[in-house]
């Protein structure tokens, strides 16, 4: 539901009484940050794997955060059964 012109004026007549309002200019614009979180250095590549299910129930039992865990777990694994890992 729209307001009517009345009430249009009545709320830009509060708004321009409040002496903490004010019209935002592009100085104000260009200092927003943008939303979300900043790009990461290292990107991870999505891959689609099939996990037992033991193995995924167990992961996301230990709550947010879960597929990164799997992934440490598999960075572990290749330190410890390879010599150069990455390659």
């Amino acid at each position: 539901m729209l307001n009517d012109a009345d009430e249009e004026a009545a709320i830009e007549a509060g708004i321009k009484a409040d002496p903490e309002t004010y019209e935002p200019g592009e100085d104000d614009a260009r200092s927003l940050r943008r939303p979300g979180r900043p790009p990461l250095e290292v990107t991870k590549e999505r891959v689609t794997i099939r996990l037992s299910p033991e193995v995924v129930n167990a992961f996301r039992a230990t709550g947010k955060g879960w597929q990164t865990r799997i992934d440490a777990a598999l960075k572990e694994w290749l330190r410890e059964h390879h010599r150069n890992p990455g390659s």
